[in-house]
């Protein structure tokens, strides 16, 4: 090997380095753009149950199915923002009058009552937390006075996310109205002895994932209405709108009907503040509570077999090692994406590694 061929190997070697660094830089610089495509994708495959059911069911057009299709998205999105502004007017409206002696007053009258019922002296619990080296007063340091400026932080991103909404918008159309859009720009960067693999693992895909997403829009619908109905009968106010932010913390696959219980329970014990605790504050926590465990027994024992079996074609135990896995190394976001990347995943091993064992063990329901 002549100093030559090293030299030409090494610049190369450098030459693949600095490429790859570049399209890495190019990608994190359009990272909003990616974030649209793969936000619009979604939305494409949710709409296109509703295309084809207006295509072939009613003959419409083509352009027309998709226009109805996305004035349903929209308009089920509108609904869905206008389900929360006479909740934030109230709550902007509260919190510009509010009084944070008064709130803190309240608190710790809760925190006093919850105590006492337990039959825990406030002394022994304070001597604890001084055992404990945390402060005796539950609220001392806790500036509330934040909530007003999270609120006008809150406005200013959803006016800079209204530019990502159209883009979004614009895109979903094209996908609806050109369903081979996608696919045929990403085979562009495919070399020609892999595009006939590539298209059928794209149409796989396109399928698994409108049912999976589909699916996941009835497991959220269910959960909505079972709080919604428990919230009702307890007497919460703006029992739909705390309903409907509770199930959309299901997205968050085992993390998030923790974070929704919380938000539930917390919201029902704040509502009653001021009442008596045993008489009033703990009933009412007690069926919100008997009604969230509800909820998640509908959807352990219903919802998400049907979602897995049905739609994504994979074991529950296979599904729960999945997300577990990629909360570790990606977090929320990675337990957000974990089921429908590792079902692409799938598809395109069977069809370019079908020979393999682990692929042929891992596929054989594909």
């Amino acid at each position: 090997m002549t100093s030559k061929t090293i030299s030409q190997g090494i610049l190369r070697a450098i030459g693949a380095i600095v490429g790859i660094a570049l399209l890495l830089y190019f990608l994190y610089a359009i990272q909003s753009v990616i974030a649209y495509l793969a936000i619009a994708a979604v939305v494409a495959l949710i709409g296109s149950p509703l295309v084809r059911f207006f295509r072939l069911r009613l003959k419409l057009p083509n352009i027309l199915a998709v226009i109805i299709t996305m004035l349903l998205m929209v308009g089920l999105l509108v609904g869905i923002v206008a389900l929360f502004i006479p909740l934030l007017s109230e709550q902007g409206k509260n919190l510009s009058l509010l009084n944070i002696d008064d709130l803190q007053t309240s608190l710790n009258t809760l925190y006093h009552q919850i105590t006492n019922y337990l039959g825990l002296s406030s002394h022994i619990v304070e001597d604890v937390i001084d055992d404990a080296g945390l402060e005796k007063n539950i609220l001392q340091g806790l500036d509330i006075g934040f909530i007003p400026n999270f609120l006008n932080s809150f406005l200013d991103v959803l006016s800079t996310a209204s530019i990502g909404l159209f883009s979004v918008l614009f895109i979903s159309f094209f996908f609806l109205k050109d369903s081979k859009l996608f696919e045929h720009g990403l085979l562009i960067f495919i070399p020609v002895d892999k595009k006939k693999g590539t298209t059928n693992s794209i149409g796989k895909i396109n399928g698994l994932l409108s049912r999976y997403f589909v699916g996941l829009l009835l497991q959220i619908f269910i959960l909505f209405v079972i709080y919604t109905i428990v919230l009702l009968i307890v007497g919460i106010e703006n029992a739909v709108v705390i309903a409907f932010l509770c199930a959309l913390f299901n997205i968050i696959p085992y993390l998030g009907p923790i974070i929704g219980g919380v938000i539930m329970i917390t919201l029902t014990m704040t509502s009653s503040l001021g009442s008596d605790f045993s008489e009033v504050i703990l009933p009412k926590t007690g069926y919100v509570f008997l009604g969230l465990l509800i909820g998640q027994l509908v959807d352990n024992f219903f919802s998400q077999p049907f979602i897995f079996s049905n739609s994504v074609k994979s074991h529950p135990l296979e599904i729960f090692l999945v997300i577990i896995i990629a909360g570790l190394l990606f977090g929320t976001v990675g337990m957000i994406v974990a089921v429908p990347g590792y079902t692409a995943i799938k598809v395109i091993l069977k069809e370019f590694l079908s020979d393999n064992q682990i692929v042929k063990s891992l596929t054989h329901n594909l």
